[in-house]
């Protein structure tokens, strides 16, 4: 296992800003990943899991704790059952969404290709129920092999295999962000499909993507969560805060559900960026924007605080 201390968390988000974990640790498998656990466990240290980085912010300053990398090692894609009328493909939690999806088009699968633009890992697709152009994971999701934390009849860390109907999946939620438990490896069911209109799809979302999202800078997708019954984006282009700015951190004039990080953001300009929407918004229109970027350091700030 690798392990560095004062590890700078600027090249492992997607957001390109932020501090540092006291401690910095890639396993290079299940068992390596369930003993680190245990340890931290046993000795009640604070710790988190962290997979492509791509919807995560770190705060200025040090997160104390142990950040666990969830890598290349956990990458594993493969199908598994192929039949006329569709498969299944296995993933391991490492693994890129945007490559599960090409392998998906590669073997006549349909389904996936909503996931072909989202660069998040498959892990942290389960995890947030990660979704695009009207596909969520949820729609594909079979099973999922889960790193159970202790309880009353397991004392430590432990496999088990469930189907994804348990993990009450919703829009940009799962079960997991409350149980604990880590995903290990995620088996999609996908009908069979034309391979040349399942590869116009992923296309045409791709270009839809380069011309509606500002893709060129460093951010973490889509910022805020969709409120019920408005857009984002779209409340944040009316309340005039388009390409507001505060340090490097930007409300990308492309697409306002982005903040883009300009050149040289720190953590504490987009947390003061978002802050500002937030309440600018609230005070316009009456709507709070709950962040969809994990923020690992600092409490999200309400509206109006």
């Amino acid at each position: 296992m690798k392990t560095s201390y004062g590890q700078s968390m600027i090249k492992y988000t997607s957001f390109r800003a932020g501090g540092q974990a006291r401690r910095f640790c890639v396993p290079e498998n299940a068992a390596e990943l369930a003993e680190l656990l245990n340890q931290l466990t046993a000795a009640g240290e604070p710790y988190l899991l962290l997979g492509n980085g791509t919807n995560t912010l770190f705060t200025d300053g040090v997160y104390e704790g142990t950040v666990i990398q969830i890598g290349e090692t956990f990458g594993e894609i493969r199908l598994t059952e192929r039949t006329e009328s569709g498969g299944r493909l296995l993933c391991g939690a490492g693994a890129l969404l945007s490559r599960a999806a090409k392998e998906a088009a590669r073997s006549g699968l349909t389904g996936m290709e909503f996931a072909a633009g989202i660069p998040g890992s498959i892990g942290g697709a389960v995890f947030m129920n990660a979704g695009a152009y009207g596909g969520e994971m949820k729609d594909i999701l079979d099973r999922v092999l889960l790193l159970m934390p202790p309880d009353a009849e397991n004392p430590r860390w432990h496999e088990e295999t469930v189907p994804a109907s348990v993990l009450d999946l919703s829009y940009r939620h799962s079960a997991l962000q409350e149980s604990g438990a880590i995903v290990l490896q995620a088996e999609f069911c996908l009908p069979s499909g034309d391979s040349e209109e399942i590869n116009a799809r992923m296309a045409e979302l791709a270009k839809k993507r380069s011309e509606k999202q500002p893709l060129e800078y460093p951010s973490a997708g889509s910022f805020f969560k969709r409120p019920p019954g408005y857009f984002a984006g779209k409340l944040i282009e009316d309340a005039g805060l388009a390409g507001l700015t505060v340090g490097g951190a930007q409300v990308s004039a492309k697409h306002c559900g982005f903040v883009i990080n300009r050149g040289g953001a720190t953590g504490t300009d987009i947390l003061e960026l978002m802050q500002l929407v937030q309440n600018t918004v609230y005070d316009r229109f009456g709507v709070h924007l709950e962040p969809e970027v994990r923020i690992i350091g600092t409490k999200a700030p309400e509206a109006g605080e």
